[in-house]
């Protein structure tokens, strides 16, 4: 799969628009010389019934709707649509027509916004513009960047996310606006932390790089394995919060020493599929059978060209200075 880069990319706007609506709902403040004339044109908003609307894009929350400072009223959802019950929506959404299907729209950004106006049973303002794929992904991961309102942890799964829909680490960086150093920070969390556990503590939105690293770390150690860690969290008292739930998780796992030396690790990205990593080496197997039977026969063709593409990137990336 040819990766694909944001850097030829034209036509994107200067500012995200500035709205002087209520603190719950003001526009997010940037200096990204990368969105304004997607929010610019006047002409281009519309009211649209929400049922037209999908979701698109690579899933960028765990939790449904999560923000860094929960405790700030500010920034509920709650608060959000009793803003726009109260006061109308100041700030539009952004979508584009759909590619599939005539007369809907997708939703690039302004999920919370969407999903108020569909509970109060009222069109969404939307700004309509025709944009492709990459310029719809840097359009979303701005907006989240300028709301600050992703954990790291939900950095980590989107960056993830870009890049298993074909694009390049360049445009992952861009993207979340982070350096080579950041996206390996959160590389590291994700090649080690199996997703299912990470589905399982969530989002985590007080808990930082050190913490998810602690615990990727665990896994890496061997002090911990998939199957250990969805024991532990199944004792966790369920009403714990994911930072809680996180912690506990730590707290538990560090307890237990080291598997023997040569000891392998088991992760299973997809259902079918394990990885083996252990001193000496790491090995991949896919079951020629059942969902994956058709992936694995194609990876059997191409996994020499991934393998070595994934090298050069490997080695493009270690070359460079990190600033």
């Amino acid at each position: 799969m040819a990766r694909k880069s944001l850097r030829d990319m034209s036509g994107i706007a200067s500012t995200i628009a500035r709205s002087g609506g209520p603190a719950s709902e003001r526009a997010p403040k940037t200096s990204a010389p990368a969105l304004g004339a997607l929010q610019g044109s006047i002409a281009s908003i519309r009211e649209i019934d929400p049922s037209l609307i999908d979701d698109w894009g690579p899933k960028d929350r765990l939790d449904e709707f999560t923000a860094v400072n929960a405790e700030d009223d500010d920034e509920g959802f709650e608060a959000l649509k009793n803003s726009i019950r109260d006061g109308g929506q100041h700030v539009p959404i952004l979508v584009r027509r759909s590619k599939s299907v005539e007369g809907r729209f997708e939703a690039i950004y302004g999920r919370r916004r969407l999903k108020a106006c569909r509970e109060l049973d009222i069109k969404v303002r939307a700004n309509v513009q025709d944009v492709d794929d990459a310029t719809a992904l840097l359009a979303k991961g701005l907006e989240n960047a300028a709301r600050r309102n992703l954990s790291f942890y939900e950095k980590a799964r989107f960056a993830e996310a870009i890049q298993a829909a074909g694009h390049a680490s360049v445009t992952v960086r861009q993207v979340l606006n982070i350096s080579v150093s950041g996206l390996s920070h959160l590389t590291k969390v994700t090649q080690n932390v199996p997703s299912r556990i990470g589905d399982l503590i969530g989002s985590a939105p007080k808990s930082g790089r050190p913490r998810w690293t602690d615990l990727a770390e665990l896994f890496m150690e061997r002090k911990l394995s998939e199957k250990v860690a969805l024991e532990l969290l199944t004792k966790i008292d369920a009403t714990l919060t994911s930072d809680e739930r996180l912690e506990a998780l730590i707290k538990e796992a560090a307890k237990r020493g080291p598997k023997a030396p040569g000891g392998s690790r088991e992760i299973t990205p997809l259902e079918g599929v394990v990885i083996k990593a252990g001193r000496g080496s790491v090995s991949l197997s896919i079951k020629k059978s059942g969902v994956n039977a058709e992936f694995a026969n194609w990876l059997e063709g191409n996994l020499a060209d991934i393998i070595k593409r994934s090298f050069a990137e490997f080695a493009k990336l270690n070359s460079r200075d990190d600033n």
